[in-house]
């Protein structure tokens, strides 16, 4: 089995819940209480949402060149 290594959005804050989601793959999310957890928990949902595309026949997309970074605005 080939390792491939895909872009997740975490998004959250100290004290609040986390979320995350990978662009490359609709519909795959996690949550978590610590940024930690939820990084966790998105392995774990990609590697399943990865299983269900194998078992149902469908492709499973190959990670895209997405990057992410910050910009600073005046604001």
């Amino acid at each position: 089995m080939t390792e491939r290594q895909y872009l997740i959005v975490i998004e959250g804050a100290v004290g609040m819940n986390y979320s995350a989601y990978a662009p490359d793959l609709p519909g795959c999310v996690a949550t978590g209480a610590t940024r930690e957890e939820c990084e966790r928990e998105m392995r774990d949902a990609i590697t399943f949402h990865i299983e269900g595309l194998r078992d149902a026949g469908e492709p499973v997309p190959e990670p895209s060149q997405l990057t992410a970074t910050y910009v600073k605005v005046a604001a």
